[in-house]
């Protein structure tokens, strides 16, 4: 560290987590011209096959407004297809389609995905602590009740994205 006092220190740490998920997104959006939520809706759809908005919405811990929204941007780009269950034709569920598939093979590795390889190294010890002073961290900036996903480098898609 440097010899700033500590709590810049702290903040400055911050906002290169901060910066590293916008420019991971931005590289996201250039090598394959999807969003952090778009590949998480997809990579999801390929995991669990033909699937409800609501079980996609808890899969990736999105609202299911947020994951229609990204599904209507998907289809759009013929990258999904909604279709009937043939078991209740009130049902309707989320598939990928040939070309969806394609993209989706191109998709780089997202942030969260080094990172959990990394910290699941770490002894158990050092985990505790780690999440123990982000904790703290999230409480001391009054974030501690702010509901998010458990993925890095996933935004709530703005209405020009997704």
């Amino acid at each position: 560290m440097s010899d700033m006092p500590h709590w810049q220190d702290v903040l400055t740490e911050l906002r290169k987590i901060i910066r590293a998920t916008d420019l991971q997104s931005k590289r996201m959006s250039k090598s394959c011209g999807l969003t952090i939520p778009q590949v998480m809706v997809m990579r999801s759809i390929d995991l669990l096959g033909d699937v409800t908005v609501k079980c996609l919405s808890a899969e990736i811990s999105l609202s299911q407004a947020t994951v229609t929204t990204i599904l209507n941007r998907l289809e759009s780009r013929l990258m999904i297809e909604r279709i009937r269950s043939k078991t209740d034709r009130r049902i309707v569920n989320a598939r990928l389609t040939d070309f969806g598939k394609e993209v989706l093979a191109k998709v780089p590795p997202l942030l969260h995905e080094a990172f959990i390889e990394k910290f699941e190294r770490l002894d158990v010890d050092a985990q505790t602590s780690m999440l123990a002073s982000l904790s703290q961290i999230a409480s001391m900036m009054n974030a501690e009740d702010i509901d998010a996903a458990p993925l890095l480098d996933i935004a709530v898609p703005d209405k020009n994205m997704d």
